[in-house]
């Protein structure tokens, strides 16, 4: 199918918006303080739509309907952990990184283990953005494909390179007020498509749809399944496995990931970081919501209606869509498809930008000039962008895969490389050392290299010894793994310890009372 003039007018208008506000955050950009953290001038209002923006992308818009609408409302339950991680965070974790560090949350790695664990965290969140912003980007491309006709490829590389030039002229200002015109149209996307599938005309009566998913079985939420036999389970992924998952994900991304922990620094202060902070997460859970009602009301109107549906559920939403959707409308609900990409896409590519600069040139290449430095991160941003895009394409799903929200999870977890115990081990403990964060790595290393390779869905290795649990919870062990052994080894072996050790701690009085 094509879209209607009407329909292209309207994105056409989007683009126009986007590019002029990309450019006008662009002035003044020249400095890496200013490229980077705005020089710490933004309001909280605004640094509370940048973190939604960041947070909620094409995988909630495209992924979370394709998941609900093929298995229910799994993923429903584990997002409220969102508000409780953020709780903690806003009250310790930000007031803490605004008075360590100045631009990268690896700079704390490097103060308290030194250059090599700055190294690991660092490498293991630039493997890990690529990734995310590969999903990211193919899951707006399948929505446009659908739409359009028009290659996955190509709109790809596309949507990757159109949010690249716009983040490499603006920077983070021009990620954070993208984010504040691309949130809001993100969400009243949303609503119109709930909107015409509650009241359609097609399936009968209105709200005929949420009684159909309800017999259909759409409004379960999983098994509940609370045994040991659960966690060898590898067909079946219980709620208790999706929250514990989630709640790692949750805590490492927005506790210890650069393109999070930028926007605790964007802000004017440490009240309005903490308090953006929380409403960010609080916006979120009813948008999360949103979405995945969408997806079993798409199966309720697709089963009263017997339409032709496509193979591949990620690619139901983008259908309907097309199909049901008056000229228009959609338009803006494409152009709220494009938003939920485009507002994940520049802010991990502002994030990884800051990371190649901050925590590898100025570390290497210390006397390099401010202005090179700057050059260098907006090479990163186009860099970044090319190589998402290659992710993107190796991701793009077949007829036989599982949902994109539910893969990403379990790689996600597994990329994560134990990163959330690294930063616990620094910051929850005084007695941990640069030797036994070195051994923690080693063994988080070797642990996780056993359980990929062993792993029973796709087993590489038969060892004798295998990994026979449930892959989702290889990335939720590591953390563990290298906390433990990080922790033993520095009690058993010593090891060098900063002389501010508590100041770098949870431990230190100003941390624990931001005032």
């Amino acid at each position: 199918m094509s879209l209607r003039p009407l329909d292209l007018i309207v994105i056409l208008l989007y683009f126009v918006v986007i590019g002029t506000i990309g450019f006008l955050a662009s002035r003044g950009q020249n400095t890496t303080a200013k490229f980077f953290t705005a020089e710490r001038s933004l309001p909280g209002w605004v640094v509370a739509f940048t973190l939604m923006g960041a947070i909620i992308g094409t995988g909630t818009f495209i992924g979370h309907p394709g998941a609900a609408y093929q298995k229910g409302l799994f993923l429903f339950l584990p997002q409220f952990v969102l508000p409780v991680v953020f709780v903690l965070v806003a009250k310790y974790v930000v007031p803490f990184y605004r008075r360590v560090i100045r631009m990268s949350a690896y700079e704390y790695i490097g103060l308290r283990f030194g250059l090599g664990g700055r190294l690991y965290t660092s490498f293991g969140f630039l493997v890990d953005r690529i990734f995310d912003i590969g999903v990211t980007l193919v899951t707006a491309a399948l929505a446009v494909n659908v739409l359009t006709g028009w290659e996955l490829k190509a709109v790809i590389l596309g949507v990757a390179l159109f949010t690249a030039a716009y983040t490499l002229l603006g920077g983070i200002k021009a990620v954070v007020w993208t984010d504040v015109a691309q949130g809001t149209i993100l969400i009243l996307g949303g609503l119109l498509v709930l909107l015409r599938l509650l009241f359609a005309p097609e399936a009968g009566a209105p709200f005929a749809v949420v009684g159909e998913a309800w017999r259909g079985g759409r409004f379960t939420f999983g098994s509940w399944d609370f045994s040991w036999a659960s966690l060898f389970d590898t067909q079946v992924t219980t709620v208790w496995l999706f929250t514990a998952a989630m709640a790692v994900q949750f805590a490492r991304r927005y506790a210890t990931d650069q393109h999070m922990v930028q926007r605790y620094l964007i802000a004017r202060s440490d009240a309005e970081a903490s308090r953006a902070t929380f409403v960010g997460a609080m916006i979120c859970l009813p948008v999360f919501s949103l979405f995945m009602l969408i997806g079993t009301c798409l199966y309720g109107f697709f089963a009263l209606t017997r339409a032709p549906v496509p193979e591949i559920a990620d690619s139901v939403m983008p259908y309907f869509m097309g199909h049901y959707l008056p000229a228009g409308v959609l338009g803006l609900v494409m152009a709220g498809v494009l938003a939920a990409a485009m507002s994940t896409v520049s802010s991990d590519l502002n994030s990884v930008s800051t990371v190649a600069t901050t925590d590898y040139v100025s570390v290497f290449l210390p006397r390099l000039s401010n202005r090179a430095r700057l050059l260098f991160g907006r090479l990163m941003v186009l860099a970044g962008g090319l190589l998402s895009g290659w992710a993107a394409i190796m991701l793009i799903p077949g007829r036989e895969t599982a949902p994109i929200s539910e893969r990403v999870l379990t790689i996600g977890a597994i990329l994560s490389g134990g990163k959330l115990g690294l930063f616990a081990l620094g910051f929850g403990t005084r007695s941990a050392t640069r030797r036994g964060c070195y051994i923690g790595i080693a063994c988080c290393v070797v642990f996780t290299a056993w359980a990929i390779l062993t792993e029973p869905t796709s087993r590489l290795l038969d060892l004798g010894w295998n990994f026979e649990m449930n892959p989702i919870l290889i990335g939720v062990f590591g953390h563990f793994v290298l906390f433990g052994t990080g922790w033993l080894a520095s009690r058993l072996c010593g090891g060098y310890r900063p002389e501010n050790v508590v100041d770098l701690t949870f431990w230190s009085p100003r941390t624990r009372d931001p005032r």
